[in-house]
Protein backbone atom coordinates (compact mmCIF):
# COMPACT_ATOMS: atom_id res chain seq x y z
CA UNK A 1 0.00 0.00 0.00
CA UNK A 2 1.12 3.55 -0.90
CA UNK A 3 -0.43 6.98 0.19
CA UNK A 4 0.10 10.19 -1.97
CA UNK A 5 0.85 13.41 -0.14
CA UNK A 6 0.41 16.72 -2.01
CA UNK A 7 2.28 19.62 -1.25
CA UNK A 8 4.88 17.47 0.68
CA UNK A 9 7.46 20.12 0.33
CA UNK A 10 6.40 22.41 2.04
CA UNK A 11 6.08 23.27 5.65
CA UNK A 12 3.27 21.25 6.87
CA UNK A 13 3.46 18.64 4.21
CA UNK A 14 7.47 18.12 5.20
CA UNK A 15 6.81 17.35 8.83
CA UNK A 16 4.06 15.47 8.01
CA UNK A 17 6.39 12.71 5.53
CA UNK A 18 9.33 12.71 7.88
CA UNK A 19 7.01 11.95 10.31
CA UNK A 20 4.65 9.31 8.54
CA UNK A 21 8.23 7.21 7.17
CA UNK A 22 9.17 7.49 10.84
CA UNK A 23 5.96 6.14 12.22
CA UNK A 24 5.70 3.38 9.32
CA UNK A 25 6.79 1.63 6.50
CA UNK A 26 3.99 2.61 3.96
CA UNK A 27 5.73 4.67 1.24
CA UNK A 28 5.22 7.83 0.35
CA UNK A 29 4.64 9.61 -3.19
CA UNK A 30 5.17 12.82 -2.58
CA UNK A 31 3.82 15.75 -4.82
CA UNK A 32 5.18 19.41 -5.07
CA UNK A 33 4.84 22.14 -7.28
CA UNK A 34 8.04 23.66 -5.35
CA UNK A 35 6.64 27.02 -5.72
CA UNK A 36 8.73 29.60 -3.26
CA UNK A 37 7.42 27.94 -0.15
CA UNK A 38 8.29 24.32 -1.34
CA UNK A 39 11.69 23.25 -0.71
CA UNK A 40 13.26 19.70 -1.32
CA UNK A 41 15.89 20.75 1.75
CA UNK A 42 13.13 19.69 3.95
CA UNK A 43 13.18 16.20 2.61
CA UNK A 44 17.03 15.93 2.96
CA UNK A 45 16.84 13.16 5.43
CA UNK A 46 15.25 11.19 3.09
CA UNK A 47 17.53 11.34 0.12
CA UNK A 48 18.67 7.33 -0.10
CA UNK A 49 14.73 6.21 1.35
CA UNK A 50 13.47 4.32 -1.55
CA UNK A 51 10.33 4.46 0.44
CA UNK A 52 10.07 7.98 -0.65
CA UNK A 53 9.36 9.18 -3.96
CA UNK A 54 9.55 12.73 -5.05
CA UNK A 55 7.43 14.22 -7.75
CA UNK A 56 7.79 17.60 -8.72
CA UNK A 57 3.88 18.21 -10.69
CA UNK A 58 1.07 20.15 -10.31
CA UNK A 59 -1.90 19.21 -8.57
CA UNK A 60 -4.03 21.17 -11.44
CA UNK A 61 -2.31 18.43 -14.05
CA UNK A 62 -5.19 15.66 -14.31
CA UNK A 63 -3.26 13.60 -16.46
CA UNK A 64 -0.21 13.36 -14.25
CA UNK A 65 -2.25 13.24 -10.59
CA UNK A 66 -4.39 10.15 -12.64
CA UNK A 67 -1.22 8.48 -13.92
CA UNK A 68 0.36 8.74 -10.13
CA UNK A 69 -2.70 7.07 -8.70
CA UNK A 70 -3.11 4.51 -11.09
CA UNK A 71 1.24 3.72 -11.16
CA UNK A 72 1.31 3.40 -7.80
CA UNK A 73 -2.03 1.99 -6.86
CA UNK A 74 -2.38 4.64 -4.07
CA UNK A 75 -4.78 4.05 -1.35
CA UNK A 76 -5.02 7.50 -0.13
CA UNK A 77 -4.18 11.14 -0.54
CA UNK A 78 -3.64 13.87 1.86
CA UNK A 79 -3.84 17.17 -0.31
CA UNK A 80 -1.41 19.81 1.72
CA UNK A 81 -0.96 21.83 -1.46
CA UNK A 82 -1.97 25.57 -1.20
CA UNK A 83 -1.21 28.87 -1.89
CA UNK A 84 -1.61 30.26 2.29
CA UNK A 85 -0.16 33.12 3.48
CA UNK A 86 -2.48 35.97 4.11
CA UNK A 87 -0.54 39.02 2.99
CA UNK A 88 0.36 37.35 -0.53
CA UNK A 89 -3.45 36.59 -1.01
CA UNK A 90 -3.81 39.97 -0.93
CA UNK A 91 -1.04 41.60 -3.14
CA UNK A 92 -1.84 38.65 -5.70
CA UNK A 93 -5.11 36.75 -4.94
CA UNK A 94 -5.13 34.95 -8.96
CA UNK A 95 -2.33 32.77 -7.63
CA UNK A 96 -4.57 31.50 -4.89
CA UNK A 97 -8.06 31.22 -7.22
CA UNK A 98 -5.88 28.87 -9.54
CA UNK A 99 -4.01 26.78 -6.79
CA UNK A 100 -6.37 26.62 -3.54
CA UNK A 101 -10.07 26.21 -6.12
CA UNK A 102 -9.40 25.20 -9.81
CA UNK A 103 -6.31 23.16 -9.17
CA UNK A 104 -7.97 21.23 -5.79
CA UNK A 105 -11.30 20.71 -8.54
CA UNK A 106 -8.70 19.07 -10.95
CA UNK A 107 -7.29 17.48 -8.36
CA UNK A 108 -10.72 16.39 -7.45
CA UNK A 109 -11.45 14.68 -10.78
CA UNK A 110 -8.13 12.83 -11.06
CA UNK A 111 -8.96 10.89 -7.62
CA UNK A 112 -12.48 10.46 -8.57
CA UNK A 113 -11.59 9.02 -12.07
CA UNK A 114 -9.25 6.81 -10.59
CA UNK A 115 -11.65 5.73 -7.46
CA UNK A 116 -14.09 4.48 -9.83
CA UNK A 117 -11.90 2.10 -11.57
CA UNK A 118 -10.95 0.38 -8.19
CA UNK A 119 -12.28 -2.81 -6.95
CA UNK A 120 -15.34 -2.62 -4.51
CA UNK A 121 -12.94 -3.25 -1.41
CA UNK A 122 -10.38 -0.93 -2.68
CA UNK A 123 -13.10 1.97 -3.21
CA UNK A 124 -14.41 1.13 0.39
CA UNK A 125 -10.68 1.11 1.64
CA UNK A 126 -10.18 4.26 -0.14
CA UNK A 127 -9.58 7.71 1.31
CA UNK A 128 -9.32 11.63 0.54
CA UNK A 129 -7.81 13.71 3.39
CA UNK A 130 -8.59 17.28 2.29
CA UNK A 131 -6.53 19.63 4.58
CA UNK A 132 -7.98 23.13 5.51
CA UNK A 133 -7.80 26.17 7.78
CA UNK A 134 -9.41 27.53 10.66
CA UNK A 135 -9.26 31.05 8.47
CA UNK A 136 -12.78 29.79 6.47
CA UNK A 137 -14.66 30.56 9.77
CA UNK A 138 -14.00 33.67 9.65
CA UNK A 139 -13.26 36.23 12.99
CA UNK A 140 -14.15 35.87 16.29
CA UNK A 141 -15.01 38.40 19.10
CA UNK A 142 -12.89 37.79 22.34
CA UNK A 143 -15.98 36.26 24.59
CA UNK A 144 -17.28 33.97 21.63
CA UNK A 145 -17.19 30.51 22.38
CA UNK A 146 -14.35 28.80 19.53
CA UNK A 147 -14.97 27.82 16.30
CA UNK A 148 -17.00 23.89 15.94
CA UNK A 149 -17.23 22.14 12.83
CA UNK A 150 -20.45 23.45 12.47
CA UNK A 151 -19.91 27.90 12.30
CA UNK A 152 -21.25 29.08 9.43
CA UNK A 153 -18.21 29.87 7.25
CA UNK A 154 -17.54 33.33 6.78
CA UNK A 155 -13.77 34.02 5.19
CA UNK A 156 -12.58 37.22 5.09
CA UNK A 157 -9.42 37.11 2.96
CA UNK A 158 -8.89 35.98 -0.76
CA UNK A 159 -7.06 33.17 1.00
CA UNK A 160 -9.32 31.72 3.16
CA UNK A 161 -12.22 32.85 0.76
CA UNK A 162 -10.04 30.43 -1.59
CA UNK A 163 -9.43 28.02 1.08
CA UNK A 164 -13.25 27.86 1.83
CA UNK A 165 -14.44 27.47 -1.80
CA UNK A 166 -11.94 24.09 -1.70
CA UNK A 167 -13.68 22.91 1.43
CA UNK A 168 -17.37 23.55 -0.26
CA UNK A 169 -16.01 21.26 -3.38
CA UNK A 170 -14.58 18.54 -1.07
CA UNK A 171 -18.06 18.14 0.97
CA UNK A 172 -19.94 18.02 -2.58
CA UNK A 173 -17.64 15.48 -3.94
CA UNK A 174 -18.27 12.78 -0.83
CA UNK A 175 -22.24 13.60 -1.09
CA UNK A 176 -22.23 14.01 -4.91
CA UNK A 177 -20.21 11.10 -6.11
CA UNK A 178 -19.71 9.39 -2.60
CA UNK A 179 -15.67 9.73 -2.92
CA UNK A 180 -15.09 8.99 0.74
CA UNK A 181 -13.48 12.22 2.24
CA UNK A 182 -12.33 13.55 5.02
CA UNK A 183 -11.38 17.49 6.31
CA UNK A 184 -9.41 18.75 8.76
CA UNK A 185 -9.22 22.43 9.44
CA UNK A 186 -6.31 23.38 11.91
CA UNK A 187 -5.25 26.43 13.85
CA UNK A 188 -1.90 28.26 13.55
CA UNK A 189 0.54 25.87 13.10
CA UNK A 190 4.28 26.71 14.07
CA UNK A 191 7.34 24.54 14.40
CA UNK A 192 10.76 23.31 12.27
CA UNK A 193 10.98 23.99 8.47
CA UNK A 194 8.25 26.95 8.51
CA UNK A 195 9.10 29.25 5.83
CA UNK A 196 10.43 32.25 7.24
CA UNK A 197 6.87 34.82 5.82
CA UNK A 198 5.15 33.77 9.32
CA UNK A 199 5.11 35.39 12.46
CA UNK A 200 7.27 32.97 14.58
CA UNK A 201 10.15 31.98 12.21
CA UNK A 202 10.10 35.56 10.61
CA UNK A 203 10.14 37.25 14.15
CA UNK A 204 13.20 34.18 15.24
CA UNK A 205 15.17 35.72 11.89
CA UNK A 206 14.54 38.86 12.63
CA UNK A 207 15.84 39.07 16.18
CA UNK A 208 18.84 37.11 14.98
CA UNK A 209 19.94 39.82 12.31
CA UNK A 210 19.08 42.14 14.80
CA UNK A 211 16.18 43.61 12.59
CA UNK A 212 12.85 44.84 13.69
CA UNK A 213 10.17 42.38 15.11
CA UNK A 214 7.11 43.69 13.15
CA UNK A 215 3.54 43.66 14.62
CA UNK A 216 0.78 44.88 12.81
CA UNK A 217 -1.21 46.87 14.72
CA UNK A 218 -1.69 47.18 18.35
CA UNK A 219 -0.27 42.96 18.79
CA UNK A 220 -4.02 41.96 20.10
CA UNK A 221 -4.59 39.83 17.36
CA UNK A 222 -5.69 36.20 19.13
CA UNK A 223 -4.40 32.96 17.42
CA UNK A 224 -4.75 29.44 18.37
CA UNK A 225 -1.47 28.38 17.98
CA UNK A 226 -0.72 24.25 17.35
CA UNK A 227 3.09 22.66 17.32
CA UNK A 228 2.92 21.10 13.54
CA UNK A 229 4.08 17.42 14.75
CA UNK A 230 0.60 17.30 16.45
CA UNK A 231 -1.08 18.34 13.49
CA UNK A 232 0.65 15.53 11.97
CA UNK A 233 -0.65 12.87 14.55
CA UNK A 234 -3.92 14.40 14.24
CA UNK A 235 -3.93 13.67 10.41
CA UNK A 236 -2.65 10.00 10.73
CA UNK A 237 -5.07 9.35 13.09
CA UNK A 238 -8.29 11.09 11.12
CA UNK A 239 -6.84 9.13 7.94
CA UNK A 240 -7.39 6.06 10.21
CA UNK A 241 -9.99 6.46 11.96
CA UNK A 242 -11.99 8.95 10.60
CA UNK A 243 -16.01 8.89 9.67
CA UNK A 244 -16.28 9.17 6.39
CA UNK A 245 -17.46 12.61 5.13
CA UNK A 246 -17.32 14.54 8.35
CA UNK A 247 -14.95 18.04 9.61
CA UNK A 248 -12.71 17.58 12.01
CA UNK A 249 -10.88 21.00 13.71
CA UNK A 250 -7.37 20.49 15.27
CA UNK A 251 -6.22 23.17 17.51
CA UNK A 252 -3.81 23.27 20.42
CA UNK A 253 -5.99 24.50 22.88
CA UNK A 254 -3.22 27.54 22.70
CA UNK A 255 -4.72 30.91 22.21
CA UNK A 256 -2.05 33.99 22.34
CA UNK A 257 -2.07 36.94 21.09
CA UNK A 258 0.47 38.02 18.53
CA UNK A 259 2.40 40.54 20.86
CA UNK A 260 2.18 38.12 23.64
CA UNK A 261 3.70 35.56 21.08
CA UNK A 262 6.78 37.21 20.24
CA UNK A 263 7.68 38.18 23.77
CA UNK A 264 7.89 35.01 24.66
CA UNK A 265 10.30 34.07 21.47
CA UNK A 266 12.23 37.26 22.96
CA UNK A 267 12.42 35.65 26.18
CA UNK A 268 13.38 32.38 25.22
CA UNK A 269 16.16 33.87 22.68
CA UNK A 270 17.19 36.12 25.35
CA UNK A 271 18.27 32.88 27.42
CA UNK A 272 19.75 30.62 24.34
CA UNK A 273 21.34 32.94 22.14
CA UNK A 274 21.52 36.54 24.38
CA UNK A 275 22.29 39.58 22.47
CA UNK A 276 26.24 40.85 22.31
CA UNK A 277 24.97 44.03 23.90
CA UNK A 278 23.61 42.34 26.94
CA UNK A 279 19.89 43.98 25.53
CA UNK A 280 16.81 42.21 25.52
CA UNK A 281 15.42 41.26 22.25
CA UNK A 282 12.31 43.09 23.07
CA UNK A 283 13.66 46.33 22.26
CA UNK A 284 13.87 45.16 18.58
CA UNK A 285 9.88 44.90 18.48
CA UNK A 286 8.32 47.60 16.09
CA UNK A 287 4.44 47.91 15.34
CA UNK A 288 3.77 49.05 12.10
CA UNK A 289 0.42 49.45 10.18
CA UNK A 290 -1.95 46.61 10.10
CA UNK A 291 -2.90 44.75 6.87
CA UNK A 292 -6.48 45.08 5.52
CA UNK A 293 -9.15 43.03 6.61
CA UNK A 294 -6.74 41.66 9.70
CA UNK A 295 -9.19 39.17 11.82
CA UNK A 296 -9.05 39.51 15.35
CA UNK A 297 -9.46 36.02 16.83
CA UNK A 298 -9.26 32.24 15.76
CA UNK A 299 -10.05 29.61 18.00
CA UNK A 300 -10.29 26.16 18.05
CA UNK A 301 -12.71 23.52 19.56
CA UNK A 302 -10.79 20.66 18.94
CA UNK A 303 -13.18 18.84 21.36
CA UNK A 304 -14.58 16.25 18.69
CA UNK A 305 -11.61 14.77 17.47
CA UNK A 306 -10.80 14.06 21.23
CA UNK A 307 -14.15 12.87 22.14
CA UNK A 308 -14.22 11.02 18.92
CA UNK A 309 -10.56 9.60 17.83
CA UNK A 310 -8.80 9.95 20.60
CA UNK A 311 -6.56 12.75 19.66
CA UNK A 312 -5.13 15.54 22.01
CA UNK A 313 -1.87 17.60 21.31
CA UNK A 314 1.24 16.48 23.19
CA UNK A 315 2.56 19.88 23.23
CA UNK A 316 1.91 22.74 25.15
CA UNK A 317 2.85 25.95 23.81
CA UNK A 318 5.60 26.45 26.15
CA UNK A 319 7.05 23.42 25.31
CA UNK A 320 6.13 23.41 21.52
CA UNK A 321 7.88 27.32 21.23
CA UNK A 322 11.07 26.59 23.39
CA UNK A 323 11.37 23.26 20.93
CA UNK A 324 11.10 25.37 17.85
CA UNK A 325 13.40 28.49 18.84
CA UNK A 326 15.83 25.64 19.34
CA UNK A 327 15.61 24.09 16.08
CA UNK A 328 16.17 27.78 14.51
CA UNK A 329 18.96 28.42 16.23
CA UNK A 330 20.48 24.66 15.22
CA UNK A 331 19.62 24.83 11.50
CA UNK A 332 20.67 28.34 10.39
CA UNK A 333 21.98 27.05 7.36
CA UNK A 334 18.38 25.79 6.20
CA UNK A 335 17.39 29.07 6.97
CA UNK A 336 20.03 31.24 5.05
CA UNK A 337 19.12 29.12 2.10
CA UNK A 338 15.59 29.79 2.13
CA UNK A 339 16.19 33.60 2.18
CA UNK A 340 16.51 33.96 -1.40
CA UNK A 341 16.22 37.53 -3.62
CA UNK A 342 12.23 36.15 -4.04
CA UNK A 343 12.11 36.56 -0.53
CA UNK A 344 13.38 39.74 0.05
CA UNK A 345 11.92 41.52 -2.65
CA UNK A 346 8.75 39.92 -1.03
CA UNK A 347 9.63 41.48 2.71
CA UNK A 348 10.38 44.65 0.92
CA UNK A 349 7.08 45.32 -0.58
CA UNK A 350 5.21 44.00 1.89
CA UNK A 351 6.88 45.35 4.95
CA UNK A 352 8.66 48.82 3.52
CA UNK A 353 5.16 50.46 2.95
CA UNK A 354 3.71 49.97 6.51
CA UNK A 355 4.12 53.14 8.30
CA UNK A 356 5.07 53.28 12.02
Amino acid sequence: MTILVTGGAGFIGSNFVLDWLAENDEPVVNVDKLTYAGNLENLATLKDDNRHLFVKADIGDYDVMLDLLKQHAIRAVVNFAAESHVDRSIHGPEDFIQTNIVASFRLLEAVRCYWNSLEAQEQQNFRFLHVSTDEVYGSLDKTDPPFLETHQYQPNSPYSASKAASDHLVRAYHHTYGLPVLTTNCSNNYGPYHFPEKLIPLCIQNALLGKDLPIYGDGQQIRDWLYVKDHCSAIRRVLAAGQLGEVYNVGGWNEKANLDVVNTLCSILDELNPRSDGKSYVEQITYVTDRPGHDRRYAIDASKLERELGWKPAETFETGIRKTVQWYLDHQSWVNNVLSGEYQTWLDKNYAGRSA
